[in-house]
């Protein structure tokens, strides 16, 4: 199988929905219909279901995971390259930010994107992950947590691994992560992002 093999069976997978799977099985309102139309986990919550907004979460982030573990434990026996690993990583995140499912407009990627650093290194994940959840504690703000750990992951990145591959994924997926969430930054600075917890045009 080749690299670009790879990286479209990462693509698929990183394209599942799973906060509009989700809302459907409990029978929300499509996530992309309310709030800030998102379809990710923070959006989701806005609905007032704590546990389909749990569940999305997890299953962002399980896909990033998922990628990079089959690239790792199988990719080896199709002929995958050490970098199809990392390749495999940022085509799940990028599937997350542009999935074919939903006519390529998904959500902002910050748990796939932590899923995929957790694939690739346990203490970068948990060190972002602590960078993150430190924001939202202290500020409330999901969109602040997402812009420092892009800010910071590249620097552990570069710390704690030793592929160069990874190091670039995660500079790449960093650079998407920021990009994604410059409105919200502007938001943040014009005090009109919504805080975590707050409803706003929650589906009845």
């Amino acid at each position: 199988m080749t690299t670009l093999g790879f990286a479209i069976l990462a693509y698929l997978l990183g394209s599942i929905p799973f906060a509009v799977v989700t809302s459907r099985l409990f029978g929300l309102a499509d996530p992309r219909s309310y709030g800030s139309g998102n379809p990710g986990a923070t959006n989701v919550l806005r609905s007032g279901n704590t546990l389909a907004a749990l569940l999305t979460l997890l299953g962002d982030a399980a896909k990033g995971w998922l990628a990079v573990f089959l690239a790792q434990q199988f990719g080896p026996a199709y002929g995958a390259q050490p970098q199809d690993i990392a390749i495999a990583g940022f085509a799940a995140f990028f599937g997350h930010l542009h999935p074919v499912f939903l006519r390529f407009r998904g959500g902002k990627g910050v748990a796939t994107a932590a899923g995929v650093l957790f694939g690739f290194n346990l203490w970068l994940g948990l060190a972002v992950l602590a960078v993150w959840g430190g924001m939202v504690w202290f500020f409330r703000y999901s969109s602040l947590g997402a812009i420092a750990a892009a800010v910071v992951a590249p620097v552990i990145a570069l710390v704690l691994l030793d592929s160069g591959d990874k190091v670039t994924a995660v500079f790449c997926i960093a650079l998407l992560l920021f990009w994604r969430h410059s409105e919200n930054l502007q938001r943040i600075r014009a005090g009109t992002e919504p805080k975590i917890g707050a409803k706003k045009n929650a589906a009845p």
